[in-house]
């Protein structure tokens, strides 16, 4: 026996976890709320003389706990034998075939099939997702309800649920509609949290592959772009570890497996920041509308076209930086390398976000012929899917540069990753622009220096606190405030707007929203992590990479100001705004609606509760 001793507030789980005694789970993840339904952390207590689910069973004082028995070990396995029975045997063609939690246990566990299966033909089967990110496989579900805690609790949405009873049980939208018609924003944070395939991005990188084989024979060029969240994310994808920046290794990985071209998406997020500052400038010199949203975050866009259609003149019109970079390379670099025919130009972005392969096949997303800027979206978990099947030994690569023109950016390219981030780069350029000191409201109350014109840093809307209020004063005047809001995971981004309708929050002149907890790093489309503690570890990771960049602020990289001088013009030209913007449309009378409920938020505490910290 060893004695342990841990917070009060633990429960049996946790205190195993603690003391580092492994104890299996299905249903439980560190991000959200336990309901011990899979009923494998069984334990012995002190407390009881039945066997106890270590999820819901709190800790008290002196308490004995004891995590193999044979009855325990024989329970587990009976309970594993009764998923098994009700889950296909196709592992060997399974999107999560060596990275699933049930195959682990199975393993672990040596269970092998009791009884025949269970046929599982339903007429909800044919409901396998979204058109383009999500799709769904119920056959594999295990029932284990994180998909619908992700859904409901984390992101707010209550999209999935639990339909019919007994045998007929199964995760659907409400009233059993198909998922594309419901309110789903494709935030993928369900495929994030499932342990097993129920649930996952809509696969492309086999698409991709056979592309790559055959690109001379088809005179295809290939061109590859990388999100900034994704070279501090696909070093655990492949085994690295978490909160490692491993850029070079995967430009160096994209050209070994047959990419022509490598671009960085920072750089076209530089982009991003000049147009949206330029835009944010000229609605404080116009009156408004205000508050200004950001519009990077495609799902956070489609809610707003969803739910919040009263808000479409408030988002700024502002195109992604995937779309831009895709707008560019389909047009300007087509140019530079001759192409009559940008159609041979293939175009693959790896994103950490799900919902981004939608917004590769939204209108207005096509700069050539009807030809998609993006062609072909994947994920960071779908890109060590790729480069696993074609036996790259990522760790051993060695770093390479990305490509030029497209390969130079700023710090505050790179911090587009974290929530805070696109806000604290349009602060920067913003401030630049408007030729005035940006001073935080605390240097107003406490008599600091103020910060210098075009100041670097902008900690007030820094963190993982759910919601984020920062007031600044041009030129230090207390007649000129500038008030900002920065929200991230979708429960929050409800409950902020909802305040707002009702008037107890705000007013605010810039708000910037990423849907998924976390911002970028946090995507659905990231690798799986069941540390408590990663979002804070790829936070950190971006953060150094701005810190050791030579150059923070977007207005100051060259070879952004080169395509504008030599291609697009100026920030919201004629050109620019044909490439770089975009539009929005009223979508809320095709969705079945659900209703939102308050819930918590599991990196800011209850949902909202920046609100009442805001200074």
């Amino acid at each position: 026996d060893s004695p342990v001793t841990v917070p009060q507030h633990f429960t049996v789980l946790e205190a195993c976890r603690h003391a580092g005694v492994y104890v299996p789970t299905l249903c439980n993840h560190p991000r959200l709320p336990s309901r011990g339904t899979c009923r494998l952390c069984l334990v012995h207590t002190s407390n009881s003389s039945r066997l106890e689910p270590a999820c819901v069973a709190p800790i008290t004082p002196h308490m004995k706990i004891r995590t193999r028995s044979p009855e325990i070990d024989s329970t587990v396995r009976g309970n594993l034998k009764l998923m098994l029975s009700r889950h296909p045997n196709a592992c060997m063609t399974c999107e999560a075939n060596g990275r699933c939690e049930f195959q682990d246990l199975i393993r672990r566990y040596e269970v092998e099939d009791a009884w025949p299966k269970v046929p599982l033909t339903h007429e909800w089967d044919a409901d396998c997702g979204t058109e383009h990110a999500i799709v769904r496989d119920l056959d594999k579900c295990i029932h284990c309800g994180r998909c619908q805690r992700a859904c409901s609790v984390l992101q707010g949405m209550n999209v999935l649920g639990t339909a019919g009873r007994g045998e007929g049980a199964h995760v659907a939208a409400p009233f059993d509609a198909p998922l594309a018609s419901s309110e789903c924003i494709e935030c993928g944070q369900c495929s994030l949290y499932c342990p097993v395939a129920a649930i996952t991005p809509r696969p492309q990188y086999r698409e991709v592959s056979d592309l790559l084989d055959t690109r001379r024979l088809d005179n295809h060029i290939m061109v590859a772009q990388t999100a900034p969240a994704v070279r501090v994310s696909i070093g655990e994808e492949m085994g690295i570890g978490p909160g490692k920046v491993t850029r070079g290794q995967l430009v160096s990985a994209l050209r070994t497996i047959g990419f022509d071209y490598v671009f960085d998406t920072q750089f076209s997020a530089d982009m991003t920041v000049m147009e949206e500052a330029s835009e944010f400038v000229e609605r404080i010199k116009s009156g408004g509308p205000f508050p200004m949203f950001t519009s990077c975050c495609p799902a956070w866009v489609s809610l707003v076209e969803k739910c919040y259609p009263e808000y479409i003149p408030n988002l700024s019109t502002c195109k992604s930086p995937q779309q831009m970079l895709g707008a560019i390379v389909k047009t300007r670099f087509a140019q530079q390398i001759g192409l009559s025919y940008p159609k041979r130009i293939v175009q693959v972005s790896i994103m950490p976000c799900t919902a981004k392969k939608s917004e590769a096949r939204r209108e207005g997303m096509a700069s050539v012929g009807g030809t998609p800027d993006v062609d072909y979206v994947l994920t960071t978990r779908e890109l060590g899917a790729l480069l696993r099947m074609r036996k790259v030994e990522f760790a051993s690569l060695p770093d390479s540069r990305y490509d030029n023109p497209f390969g130079n950016s700023s710090g505050a390219g790179a911090i587009f990753a974290n929530t805070g981030g696109v806000m604290e780069a349009a602060l920067r350029t913003a401030s630049h622009m408007l030729q005035v000191e940006l001073r935080p409201q605390s240097e107003m109350r406490y008599g600091a220096a103020p910060a210098q014109m075009g100041a670097t840093d902008f900690h007030g809307v820094r963190g993982l606190q759910g919601v984020k209020e920062a007031t600044y004063f041009l030129n230090g005047d207390p007649d000129r405030p500038l008030r900002v809001c920065v929200v991230h995971g979708t429960a929050n981004v409800r409950h902020l707007l909802e305040r707002m309708k009702e008037g107890k929050v705000g007013p605010f002149d810039f708000i910037e929203v990423m849907a998924c907890p976390g911002g970028c790093i946090g995507g659905g489309g990231q690798p799986k992590s069941s540390d408590p503690l990663i979002l804070s570890k790829r936070m950190n990771a971006v953060y150094s990479i701005d810190e050791n960049k030579t150059i923070r602020n977007a207005h100051q990289n060259t070879a952004v100001d080169n395509l504008y001088s030599s291609y697009l013009g100026e920030p919201l030209g004629e050109r620019s705004h044909r490439l770089l913007h975009t539009s929005y449309k009223d979508r809320s009378s095709a969705c079945a609606p659900t209703a939102a409920q308050p819930s918590q938020d599991r990196e800011g505490g209850e949902q909202g509760a920046g609100l009442e910290n805001a200074s």
